[in-house]
């Protein structure tokens, strides 16, 4: 009885080997014939073409016999040659495929997945000029930079008032060039230098800056920064926002918390349209303060608030130094803030005048030096 069953087990185990091969037989049969049919094929057109070359020998003149092969390689651009006895010569026939067009770029991200969060920032070290543009080899002439990977929703001028200031800026350029470029920001960086040693007007510099700047290139976003104003995290995005953007809302000199609720000062944003609708900066607040409150009030005045960053992210480091010469505080500056209401539609951008000395593109930044007048003889006290 087991030998019995034994055989047929046998049995059942030959049939399906049997079954096994006759099918891979099948499918080598499938496999030869259809290669063959490809070959047959070409061989079938070789040969049109042969009878074709003799049957029009007469009018070639030449002699030889010519049959069109494509020897195209898959996800390549095709290309068609003629054979001539045993020599491949490219046909005369145009070609159908011509090189696509580049695909338009995307949106960069609003959160750039090359940011690194906080930041070490120290003054310690010596910096160069020649180390800034070695770090920085993909930005152009002038301070320019464009992501090639991605459409940024922002055109950028970052523009900073300056006089005096050399030292400062090659900190100021050696950590926001590289920020700049993992915030995948469109961006040009303006110097605006006060030429003279008349009393320093931060804010008629930064309307200098406006101006100058479009005639650079179309912004729509206008950053205005000090140039002793480090950012400690890159998070800050350098960009414009639906509110005009304060962006040094925590700076070490502060304790890293906000002054008080209208502080507007060191670095911050608006569009092009924010900027107009305010009348840009004021012209009129020759020496140190008040400026940045003047703004805050004109902004609040045209219906609009200023946005912020989070605490932890606002974070900023200032460059120590001694106050400037020429730039002593405006004992004028808590009047004309009392006034912004009556003065801000005449004293702005629609009334900045200046003189224009030199526009010199530099390979980190643009420097524009100007003339912008003295400020008006104060009154007498009687």
């Amino acid at each position: 009885m087991t030998r019995l069953m034994l055989g047929r087990t046998l049995e059942r185990i030959c049939k399906g080997v049997l079954l096994l091969c006759l099918l891979h037989f099948l499918i080598m049969m499938i496999l030869y014939f259809d290669v063959y049919s490809q070959r047959f094929d070409l061989f079938s057109r070789f040969n049109n073409g042969r009878n074709g070359s003799r049957n029009n020998g007469s009018g070639t003149g030449s002699g030889h016999h010519y049959y069109y092969f494509n020897l195209s390689r898959p996800n390549a651009t095709s290309a068609t040659y003629l054979a001539a006895g045993e020599q491949l010569v490219p046909s005369l026939q145009p070609e159908n495929n011509q090189t696509p067009s580049p695909k338009p770029l995307p949106p960069c991200p609003e959160n750039p997945p090359g940011l690194v969060g906080r930041l070490l920032i120290e003054f310690s070290s010596q910096m160069t000029m020649e180390r800034v543009q070695k770090e920085n080899p993909n930005v152009t002439d002038g301070g320019r930079y464009k992501p090639p990977d991605c459409r940024p929703r922002w055109k950028v001028a970052i523009i900073i008032p300056f006089r005096h200031r050399e030292n400062h800026l090659k900190y100021w350029l050696h950590y926001l060039h590289p920020i700049l470029r993992r915030q995948k920001i469109d961006y040009g960086i303006y110097i605006i230098n006060q030429l003279g040693e008349e009393t320093f007007n931060r804010a008629k510099l930064l309307n200098v800056g406006y101006t100058e700047a479009l005639k650079d290139a179309e912004y729509d976003c206008f950053i205005f920064s000090d140039v002793d104003l480090i950012p400690m995290d890159d998070r800050n995005l350098y960009h414009c926002y639906d509110q005009p953007r304060h962006f040094a809302i925590a700076m070490d000199k502060f304790g890293f918390r906000l002054p008080y609720a209208g502080y507007f000062g060191g670095v911050s944003g608006l569009s092009k349209k924010q900027f107009l609708k305010i009348n840009g900066f004021p012209n009129e607040y020759w020496g140190w303060g008040g400026e940045d409150d003047d703004i805050y009030n004109r902004i609040t005045l045209n219906g609009m608030k200023v946005s912020r960053p989070d605490v932890r992210i606002g974070r900023y480091r200032m460059i120590k130094h001694e106050r400037d010469k020429h730039n002593e505080p405006n004992p004028q500056r808590f009047n004309k803030i009392q006034n912004t209401k009556n003065t801000m539609k005449k004293d702005g951008i629609s009334s900045l005048t200046y003189k224009l000395v030199q526009v010199k593109k530099y390979p980190m930044y643009t420097n524009i030096s100007v003339e912008i007048g003295k400020p008006p003889p104060r009154p007498i006290k009687g």
